[in-house]
C-alpha cells in the first residue's frame, strides 16, 4: 500500500534487498524482483528527504499496477534503508509521488506522467475527497462536490504551488498582500511561517508545545473563530471542527491545533494538507497546470487519519482500454 503524495513526484517501495538493520522495511511489505517477469535492473543510486524522513536505495524497472491498468516500464525506487522512527510507525508501505516531473529525484518520470504519456486515462488529472477517502485517477467524480469549482493557477510547476490572497483569523491578517502555497496530500495538517501561526494561535487561545505544534483547550473548541483562505476572491472557510483535532493520549483527550509552525527556507509559505484538502474536494489538473478546489457534497467530519490508510483509489481509464475499477487501500 502506497499513500498519494502530491508533495513528491518518485514512487518507492520497501525493497527486498533492504539491510537487516531497516526496521521499517522488515515490518512493511516488501518488493522482490525475483519474482517479476517484467523487472529490468537499473541500479542507478537513490535518495530522497522529506519534512519527517529520509531514505536511500536503489532505481528499478517494473509494471506497475493501478486498478486493473498496467503502467510498463515504469522506473521507481526500492527502499534499503530508512532510517528514524517515521517510517517504523507508518500504516504505508512506501509513497507515490503526484508532483510535478521537474521535483522528480534522478529525473525519473513519475507514474501519472507515464499513464497520460500511454493514453492509459482518460484526462490528465488528479483529484481527492481526502475525509471520504478517495483518490481518483484521471478524472473528477461529481458525485463528491456540492457547489462550483474554482481554479487557480499553478505558479511554479514543482510542488503544486499556487497564490493565496490572503488568510485572515478574527479579522486578523496572516499573509499581509497576499502569499504562497503548496496543496500537499502527504501533509497531515497546515504548515506555515512561525510569526504567523502565532499570531493565529493568540487568537484561538492555544499553547505552545515543542516541535512547533499548539494544544487548544477543549473546552474553548466550540467559541473558536473561522480561519478563513481567500482563493481567486473566493473565500474558503476552516471552523474550529475542521482544524482542531482532538487526540487521545495517556486515557484522556488532547485538543490539538490543526496549523503548525514551519519556516521554508527561501520564502515564506504555506503548505496546505489535510486539515485544508478535508474540507473541500481537489482537483490536480496536470494538463491545464492548475488546481480546483469545491465544496464536499454531504461531509461528515469527525477526526483526520494522518496516516491515509483509510484512503481508497479510483483510476479513470481511457474507455476503450479498461472498465472503471477502484481499488482498496
Amino acid at each position: 500500500m502506497v499513500v498519494f503524495d502530491t508533495g513528491s513526484s518518485n514512487l518507492w517501495v520497501p525493497s527486498k534487498k533492504c539491510s537487516w538493520l531497516d526496521i521499517a522495511c522488515w515490518v512493511h511489505h516488501q518488493y522482490d524482483s525475483e519474482k517479476s517477469s517484467s523487472y529490468k535492473k537499473n541500479g542507478t543510486d537513490f535518495s530522497i528527504h522529506y519534512g519527517t524522513g529520509s531514505l536511500t536505495g536503489f532505481l528499478s524497472t517494473d509494471t506497475v499496477k493501478l486498478s486493473d491498468i498496467r503502467v510498463p516500464d515504469q522506473t521507481f525506487a526500492e527502499a534499503t534503508q530508512q532510517p528514524g522512527i517515521v517510517f517504523v510507525m507508518a500504516k504505508f508501505d512506501g509513497i507515490l509521488g503526484m508532483g510535478f516531473s521537474s521535483l522528480s529525484v534522478d529525473s525519473v518520470e513519475p507514474v501519472f506522467y507515464n499513464l497520460v504519456r500511454r493514453n492509459l486515462v482518460a484526462q490528465p488529472v488528479n483529484s481527492t475527497d481526502v475525509i471520504g477517502g478517495e483518490i481518483m485517477i484521471g478524472g473528477i467524480d461529481e458525485r463528491y462536490i456540492d457547489g462550483p469549482i474554482i481554479y487557480t493557477q499553478v505558479t511554479r510547476e514543482a510542488y503544486w504551488e499556487f497564490r493565496v490572497q490572503g488568510i485572515t483569523v478574527n479579522g486578523v491578517p496572516l499573509c499581509e498582500g497576499g502569499c504562497s502555497a503548496i496543496a500537499d496530500t502527504g501533509t497531515s495538517l497546515i504548515a506555515g511561517p512561525t510569526e504567523s501561526v502565532r499570531r493565529l494561535a493568540a487568537e484561538v487561545k492555544a499553547r505552545p508545545f515543542p516541535g512547533g505544534i499548539y494544544i487548544v483547550p477543549c473546552n474553548l473548541v466550540s467559541t473558536l473563530p473561522i480561519v478563513t483562505f481567500t482563493i481567486e476572491s473566493t473565500e474558503f472557510t476552516l471552523a474550529p471542527e475542521d482544524y482542531i483535532l482532538k487526540v487521545n493520549q495517556f486515557g484522556r483527550t488532547v485538543c490539538l491545533l490543526g496549523f503548525m509552525a514551519l519556516d521554508v527556507p527561501g520564502h515564506p509559505m504555506w503548505i496546505l494538507g489535510d486539515i485544508f484538502l478535508g474540507k473541500y474536494y481537489s482537483i490536480f489538473d496536470l494538463g491545464q497546470k492548475r488546481l480546483g478546489f469545491a465544496p464536499v457534497k454531504n461531509q461528515s467530519k469527525s477526526s483526520i487519519n494522518p496516516s491515509g490508510s483509510s484512503r481508497r483509489r479510483k483510476v479513470v481509464p481511457m474507455a476503450n482500454l479498461v472498465p472503471a475499477q477502484q481499488l482498496y487501500t
